[in-house]
């Protein structure tokens, strides 16, 4: 049998907004869209709204904006939609009393292949820890985050360059494709759900906690391959980090530079440098085209950085203001 579906949506960021709109354009009643509340942001602190916002207003949907998810009037109001199916992406952790009020239960779209990288920064530690594959899921929530009955999940491969934005969009989209396909399956009531299981049967799962600044701080004496990861999996936000004479440098791309470069260059006078009031010890560059650092076992090549006080710049750009 087909439901009748009153559906509100709980989003705040971007990555929300095409599984909104999917419902949307596929003629779903969704009658109405929670999202945070407008707050000051950037150098002029002007009121800033939320990207879901800014769709829901465009295509003339009910909006609410609680400071407080437990608050009663909030609750009232809500109550007052008369939804059965509450669809949330992006949004903020939920108290029992609302994601127990629909008939068809709340469900949510968490970008990663659960029960793996359950937590705040799925996307970022998917890559940070050298993944070849991601995805996203659907599930019907509970009391404990992430930890749901599964309903759908979509797989994407993670290219050795793609770093966390790339990602992202590409989470985002099959994302929203997921949703439409998980409502369309509550509404035929054929959705069926299933526990959360590990995949190697150890009952061992990856995390995904949030980013904190010490996490973006790159560790030199690592392989290179891991620093090359930790700067994907952190670019274009929060962004990587190092230091250079005191000033805070952000790295926002590099590779892992092969053997194969040294053998070309033997005759070159390119050699290591001890830098000082620097967080690594030496590089190879000719003041022009190339910047690398030396890690534990290779050098990286810097493509992409910013140092402080200045603008993100390619490295023949930033070499061109900065000698060695």
């Amino acid at each position: 049998m087909n439901r009748n579906l009153r559906i509100v949506f709980m989003g705040t960021p971007d990555f929300a907004v095409p599984s909104l709109a999917i419902l949307i354009q596929n003629k779903y009643n969704v009658v109405g869209v929670i999202t945070a509340p407008d707050k000051p942001a950037g150098r002029g602190q002007q009121i800033q709204t939320s990207a879901v916002k800014k769709y829901a207003i465009e295509n003339g949907l009910t909006i609410l904006q609680p400071e407080k998810l437990k608050s009663p009037d909030f609750i009232e109001e809500l109550k007052k939609l008369h939804a059965n199916l509450f669809v949330v992406v992006a949004f903020r952790m939920l108290p029992d009393v609302v994601w127990q009020m629909p008939q068809f239960g709340t469900f949510n779209l968490h970008a990663s292949l659960l029960p793996d990288y359950r937590g705040a920064a799925p996307i970022n530690w998917a890559v940070i820890n050298g993944e070849k594959e991601t995805g996203v899921s659907t599930f019907f929530l509970q009391h404990d985050i992430d930890t749901g009955n599964i309903i759908l999940q979509d797989k994407i491969d993670i290219g050795t360059e793609d770093n966390a934005g790339i990602v992202h969009d590409k989470l985002m989209q099959i994302g929203s494709n997921l949703v439409l396909n998980t409502v369309r399956a509550i509404e035929n009531n054929t959705a069926v759900a299933h526990p959360q299981t590990p995949d190697d049967n150890t009952n061992t799962t990856k995390h995904a906690p949030k980013i904190f600044k010490e996490t973006c701080l790159i560790d030199w004496n690592k392989p290179a391959i891991e620093i090359h990861n930790l700067i994907r999996g952190l670019a274009p936000f929060p962004t990587a980090y190092t230091y250079l004479n005191g000033k805070l440098l952000k790295i926002f791309a590099a590779n892992v530079v092969e053997d194969a470069f040294f053998q070309s260059t033997t005759n070159l006078t390119y050699t290591p440098k001890t830098i000082e009031n620097a967080a690594f010890l030496n590089i190879i560059t000719d003041n022009n085209t190339f910047l690398h650092i030396q890690c534990k076992d290779n050098y990286l090549n810097i493509k992409e950085l910013q140092i402080e006080g200045k603008r993100k710049m390619n490295v023949s750009e930033f070499l061109k203001g900065y000698k060695f």
